[in-house]
């Protein structure tokens, strides 16, 4: 008998989605930072065993969209509660549950098997824990509630072996030897962006998208141009820096990260591109992959 089905997880913004991820599929598919709005696609991470095919998906925090671009981060997270088999709705010993309330009421209605996952919970006592165990007994009554902490892995092994036994039969829907849906140029794009993310502040990180323009793949050498876009010409300056210090400094971090994911020595060359406003221009939005109607 082989097993596989689809598991999504879901949240508010930095509650720990995409480290758990990474902790349950136990590689690096999704890039974290300590900023809001990290995630922006549903990520695919995939696990094989002999007898089971886990398809985890990774989605954007779930929030209040302000732009285009937040539009299409919302649906993500909106058609992780459609199509799944088993949803993890993650929340964190801090996270309001009356924050995004109408999403949580969506959750109620998920056809999928639905586990609570509590996590972080090494920051907290059993008498908090308990706590927050019974507000959500409340609020999502049909939840299996599990705590977690993603960054120890306290219960992350217990999580998977519950998720394994939830799963339906079917045959695997990927390779077995795949490891997510995404192409290389894919976590070139996240890798550089979570570089922004960690050495920029206010609103520069989240006024930029990366495209990789050439990614040449050469016994010994990966050669990769990529080009970062923003809105402004201001920000352009700021990512450039003084003299070229903060690009170059973002360029260095990414390489070495590259080469740790690809296994391979990379030569990196990045460009800084002005695209006007184009969180809210849809034919850019497109363009870079995101889904609007």
């Amino acid at each position: 008998m082989h097993k596989s089905g689809f598991v999504n997880i879901v949240g508010n913004p930095n509650v720990g989605k995409s480290t758990l991820m990474n902790a349950l599929v136990g590689e690096r598919i999704s890039i974290i930072t300590s900023k809001a709005q990290t995630t922006r696609h549903r990520i695919l991470g995939i696990v094989n065993g002999d007898d089971f095919q886990i398809v985890y998906s990774d989605t954007p925090g779930v929030l209040k969209p302000n732009y285009r671009l937040q539009e299409s981060m919302r649906k993500f997270s909106n058609s992780a509660l459609i199509d799944a088999d088993v949803l993890l709705y993650v929340t964190d010993v801090y996270d309001s549950s009356e924050k995004n309330a109408d999403f949580v009421e969506k959750v109620t209605e998920t056809p999928a098997h639905l586990l609570l996952i509590i996590n972080k919970i090494d920051l907290i006592d059993q008498i908090k824990l308990e706590s927050l165990v019974e507000k959500w007994k409340q609020l999502l009554p049909k939840a299996e509630i599990i705590p977690v902490s993603a960054t120890e892995r306290f219960n992350v092994a217990m999580l998977f072996d519950r998720i394994k036994n939830l799963l339906p039969e079917s045959p695997p829907f990927f390779e077995k030897d795949q490891l997510t849906d995404k192409p290389a140029r894919f976590f070139v794009n996240e890798i550089i962006r979570e570089k922004i993310l960690m050495n920029y502040d206010k609103e520069i990180p989240y006024a930029v998208e990366v495209v990789v323009e050439q990614f040449k793949e050469e016994d010994k050498i990966i050669r990769i141009n990529a080009v970062i876009n923003v809105e402004r010409e201001s920000q352009k300056g700021i990512i450039i820096g003084h003299g070229g210090k903060s690009l170059k400094k973002v360029g260095m971090e990414a390489r070495k990260d590259l080469e740790a994911f690809f296994e391979k020595k990379i030569f990196l060359e990045l460009f800084v591109k002005v695209e006007k406003d184009w969180r809210n221009k849809d034919m850019k939005l497109r363009g870079f992959g995101y889904t609007l109607d």
